[in-house]
């Protein structure tokens, strides 16, 4: 027993563990700490500065790439809204086009940045036509190494990075196309990509889960890399909620910005013959499946994985091939400017 001195004399400790009662004069002693409020210093700071988040969309003409963004974010985010003369011309190549926004729910502010791909697969000669964009999410990433290695560094990077590719299929009912293939095989790497049936109130219910499944069984049998994958599951919970995903892929979505009234109420969704398929009813498509994923559930998971893996990944590479260049070595050899993380990390 220890006997506190001066002001607190009146007040006795046991140090000893035998009752449960010594602990609870303890915690009364020395009261709430408020560790918890680092949680509402954190989300003041973020609402504050707001955040990024930088989405591509990939897929032929036609297939509702624009209209399925508007849908998802509840605005007017992609090029064809932005340009009131927009006309839709087919280009020789591939050309990227990004359009940025403000977007602000509740006091939280969100910079979307939509990459559009325009001109992908539509052309009859398609090789290669995956360059462009490889291209692109690599010069993204250097631009954020670069401004890591400034001395005089920003206090906020810019961040640039593609954060998802959202890769649209045309419903065909069939399997996935050799250009689908390659370009998820070669993109799968350095992105997370999320495959998406775009139109699939083209399918009746049955063909759908024919196509979902055939598409499963080439991706696997491919071995393309779609997100969530499995080797990031960080614990039992993340598994449980990442398989119930992943059982889901490829979602099968219906996009729309026009509003309908059923039983009194309005509703996004298209209007047919045979009734209005709403496009937020999980019984009529999956696109509440897909928002969920992007939006609600993994949008900081899909930062996450863009900055430790492939961002990471990316800036082992380069760092190496600046040390073999400065030893007189030869660079690292490379497929379409990536490497494996294990392959690059094996060089340090």
């Amino acid at each position: 027993r220890i006997i506190l001195p001066c002001c607190l004399s009146h007040l006795s400790l046991s140090f000893s563990p035998a009752t449960a009662d010594t602990a609870q004069e303890g915690r009364d002693l020395f009261g709430y700490v408020g560790i918890e409020a680092v949680l509402d210093q954190m989300r003041r700071k973020t609402m504050k500065a707001g955040f990024e988040f930088n989405i591509m969309v990939v897929g032929q003409s036609g297939l509702g790439k624009s209209t399925l963004v508007n849908t998802l974010f509840k605005s007017k985010v992609s090029r064809k809204s932005c340009t009131p003369s927009y006309e839709e011309k087919i280009s020789r190549t591939v050309h990227l086009k990004s359009v940025s926004h403000i977007i602000e729910e509740k006091g939280v502010k969100m910079r979307l940045t939509v990459i559009d791909t325009p001109g992908f697969g539509d052309q009859i000669n398609n090789e290669n036509c995956w360059d462009p964009i490889v291209k692109y999410i690599n010069e993204q990433y250097e631009k954020y190494l670069t401004e890591e290695l400034h001395i005089t560094r920003k206090r906020r990077i810019p961040d640039t990075r593609v954060h998802c590719c959202v890769y649209f299929l045309p419903a065909t009912g069939h399997r996935l196309r050799p250009i689908d293939v390659e370009f998820m095989k070669r993109l799968g790497k350095i992105v997370s990509i999320v495959p998406v049936i775009a139109k699939a109130d083209t399918l009746t219910m049955d063909e759908r889960l024919d196509f979902k499944q055939r598409i499963r069984q080439d991706l696997q049998a491919s071995g393309i890399r779609v997100y969530p994958q499995k080797e990031y599951d960080e614990d039992v919970e993340d598994r449980i909620r990442n398989d119930k995903i992943r059982e889901n892929i490829p979602f099968a979505v219906v996009g729309t910005d026009k509003e309908h009234q059923v039983n009194g109420n309005k509703v996004l969704g298209r209007k047919t013959k045979w009734g209005i398929i709403e496009v937020e009813n999980v019984a009529h498509c999956e696109f509440a499946n897909l928002r969920d994923l992007l939006v609600r559930s993994h949008l900081q998971d899909l930062k996450d994985v863009t900055h430790y893996i492939h961002y990471e990944t990316y800036r082992v590479r380069r760092l190496n091939e600046s040390n073999a260049s400065v030893s007189g070595l030869s660079a690292l050899p490379l497929e379409n400017g990536i490497t494996e993380k294990y392959e690059a990390q094996s060089q340090l």
